[in-house]
């Protein structure tokens, strides 16, 4: 049984307005089951309903996306059965975003990676459960640097602020998700705004303009948080991806149409040479893909 904290995604998404450029790539989503398939963990935190790969490359196709980066759920731990599947069926369109713990094997960080994972989560969300320790991190990030692989960063609040110096000091490629849910009632001046752009300043740190939903202050008016997506763009403009955190787990309440997202994407984005970059060459490069 679903969660009702989690209604799903809007069961009907519209085509958007503008068509996007070939190989544009959803650099946020993830699968869900079937759970008869791919049981979801026992100790998780939220249960989802099902979305299988089959609906992701529906929704894919009707929105124009031919890529796309495909983000391990928390409900499903650190079991990848469901992500490896997906990612088989992509057959080279799929990159993914794995759960690695500090225990897991190095031959499995290394199945993953010819399997297409190019990335670890951590999370520093409440929600999701405890925080990894510093020592955590430091061991996963031994297992993924032969492999080049980046850290997928989700914070929250003044999340990007308190973990600034730690994303510096890791000495490896950092994505931060969802601009760093920011809390945008104290503007785009306020100091998690400022440590985010200071990190796109300093190094390799990318962020995912993936979320407006989720920080926007009064949905569905998503204006903020696509003005701050626009400031990302045009401050960090060759270290953005955009995705749409497809089917939108753990929204309570507001649920986007997948279409309106893609829509937001001409503001931010106002030129098609600046769209091809965030959609197109700017994933391939962060999430290496093949060129062409």
């Amino acid at each position: 049984m679903s969660d009702p904290r989690n209604p799903g995604p809007d069961p009907n998404p519209h085509a958007p307005a503008t068509p996007l450029p070939a190989n544009a790539c959803d650099a946020h989503c993830h699968v869900f089951g079937p759970v008869a398939k791919f049981p979801y963990s026992e100790d998780r935190t939220f249960t989802p309903p099902e979305a299988p790969k089959e609906d992701l490359r529906a929704l894919h196709r009707l929105l124009g996306f031919e890529r796309a980066v495909l983000v391990q759920s928390a409900c499903h731990g650190d079991d990848h059965a469901v992500l490896l599947d997906a990612l088989e069926a992509g057959a080279g369109r799929y990159r993914g975003v794995g759960l690695i713990r500090p225990t897991t094997p190095a031959s499995e960080v290394k199945r993953l990676h010819e399997a297409g994972v190019r990335g670890a989560r951590l999370h520093f969300t409440p929600h999701l459960g405890p925080a990894p320790s510093r020592a955590e991190i430091d061991a996963v990030v031994a297992l993924i640097r032969p492999f080049g692989w980046h850290i997928a960063l989700h914070v929250a609040g003044t999340g990007v602020a308190d973990h600034a110096e730690l994303v510096r000091s890791l000495g490896v490629q950092v994505v931060i998700d969802h601009m760093g849910r920011i809390d945008l009632r104290d503007g785009l001046d306020s100091e998690p705004v400022r440590s985010l752009l200071r990190l796109l300043e300093s190094g390799p740190v990318w962020v995912k303009l993936s979320g407006a939903d989720r920080i926007a202050t009064a949905p569905p008016d998503l204006a903020d948080s696509a003005a701050l997506a626009r400031l990302l763009a045009a401050e960090a403009p060759e270290r953005v991806v955009w995705g749409t955190d497809f089917p939108h787990p753990n929204t309570h309440g507001f649920v986007p149409n997948d279409g309106d997202l893609v829509d937001l994407i001409e503001q931010i984005a106002p030129d098609p040479e600046a769209r091809e970059r965030l959609l197109v060459a700017n994933p391939a490069r962060c999430f290496d893909f093949p060129a062409g």
